[in-house]
């Protein structure tokens, strides 16, 4: 069954089919293949067992308050101060697109999201003020990998609900990574500016205007709060804090900034109503794959293989990250969390890994996927905002891409990067 399965699902992902109708096709052939006409009654039993539970209605939740978050325009002001902060370094307008992809993280959780909000209103500036458009653009979608890493962030609610690991500790885990994500990027961006000759602004933002700035930016701060301090106070569950955060938004939109109007409500909840609908198709049909994965002990031939690569840890761990890179290049990143996440969480912790560490290890690998062929949706949205052909920033993407996999490798083999946070907040 799991053999006719998987060749059905590789099929049906190279010609293009949608993953969710991938997923559901080919778990289909696996039972047809079995024989067993009972099996049939599984199908809707567990497509909808995947999707019926409290805690995944914070998944619309979440994409209903990155929706607001877009269409409220709080993303001018984010931009203004990341320019008071760091303009004035060379390659001012990179580094500002890097610090205002690590503050949107925090209000959005949704690279697709980062990339269409900041890259359309950067990238033309940049291009104006004399950066390369491939260099622009590929800044824009390299940083926009931090937005599922840093909380709040979609595929972690996910992850955690899927694994049953703490959301508030997975949470606290992706901060450091995210940041220091980020610092390295800069890095790299100063040293292209600096050879470029790219410009900078004159002098850094005075205190004034950097108070100003963040007085300006304090309404849409609210929303990270009320997600973290209500999931880390023990004051409402993550689907009560997406929900209240939703509130928070329509309200900074309507009332506060004044940027939404009711006419632009019906587009902000179908979009977002149609994004939850394709997540949620994802999970339910990657629900019935894995439990055809699991009757087949796919886990264990997962556990073999990578037994004979080696018995030594530090070489398994290379291997699992090679791994999910790999997968993160050809499947979505959710029904990978899905597929993957129950098949190698126990072989990882049983060779000593904590599960929020290795959360952060899947969850960084296959994010990276968004931003590599053939399924990358940075990819297509960077190319789309300006008109650039996918290979000319595919090749743009490379040293930012070798980067991004080196700060994985850091926070695979120092493991306190990942857990001291939750180990002080009492998750370890």
């Amino acid at each position: 069954m799991l053999t006719a399965c998987l060749v059905a699902f590789t099929f049906t992902l190279l010609i293009g089919i949608p993953i969710g109708f991938v997923l559901g096709f080919s778990s289909l052939i696996g039972i047809i293949v079995n024989s067993d006409s009972s099996l049939f009654m599984l199908i809707p039993q567990r497509v909808f067992y995947g999707i019926n539970s409290f805690p995944i209605m914070a998944v619309p939740f979440f994409m209903l308050a990155g929706e607001l978050m877009v269409s409220s325009g709080v993303m001018r002001n984010i931009v203004r101060l990341s320019n008071l902060l760091v303009g004035h370094l060379r390659g001012g307008l990179a580094h500002v697109n890097i610090v205002a992809s690590i503050f949107f993280a925090g209000l959005s959780g949704s690279a697709v999201a980062d990339t269409s909000a900041i890259g359309s209103m950067l990238i033309p500036v940049m291009a104006e003020e004399g950066y390369d458009k491939e260099f622009s653009t590929a800044v824009t979608a390299a940083s926009s990998v931090i937005g599922p890493i840093i909380p709040p962030s979609i595929i972690m609610v996910i992850y955690a609900f899927a694994m049953r690991v703490s959301i508030a500790g997975l949470f606290l885990a992706g901060i450091v990574p995210g940041v220091l994500m980020g610092i390295s990027l800069m890095v790299y961006c100063y040293v292209v500016s600096a050879k470029r000759g790219y410009p900078k602004k004159e002098r850094m933002g005075s205190l004034k205007e950097i108070v100003l700035a963040l007085k300006d930016c304090s309404p849409a701060f609210g929303i990270p709060i009320i997600i973290l301090g209500g999931i880390l106070g023990g004051v409402c569950t993550p689907t009560e804090a997406a929900a209240l955060a939703d509130g928070y938004g329509l309200i900074l939109g309507i009332f506060v900034l004044k940027t939404i109007k009711l006419r632009h409500l019906h587009g902000i909840f179908y979009r977002s109503a149609l994004s939850s609908a394709i997540v949620l198709l994802i999970i339910g049909t990657a629900n019935l794959f894995g439990w055809i994965a699991a009757s087949s002990e796919l886990d264990e031939v997962f556990a073999n293989v990578l037994d004979v690569v080696s018995g030594n840890y530090y070489v398994l761990l290379l291997c699992i990250n090679i791994l999910l890179l790999l997968v993160g290049m050809f499947m979505d990143t959710v029904p990978a969390i899905l597929i993957l996440g129950p098949t190698l969480t126990p072989f990882v912790t049983g060779i000593g890994m904590h599960p929020l560490h290795f959360a952060i290890i899947m969850c960084m690998n296959l994010t990276i996927g968004l931003i590599t062929p053939p399924v990358g949706m940075v990819l297509f949205v960077g190319c789309g905002i300006t008109g650039m052909p996918i290979e000319k920033l595919i090749r743009a993407l490379v040293p930012f891409t070798i980067i991004e996999i080196g700060v994985i490798l850091l926070v695979t083999f120092i493991p306190p990067i990942t857990m001291t946070i939750p180990k002080l907040a009492g998750f370890y």
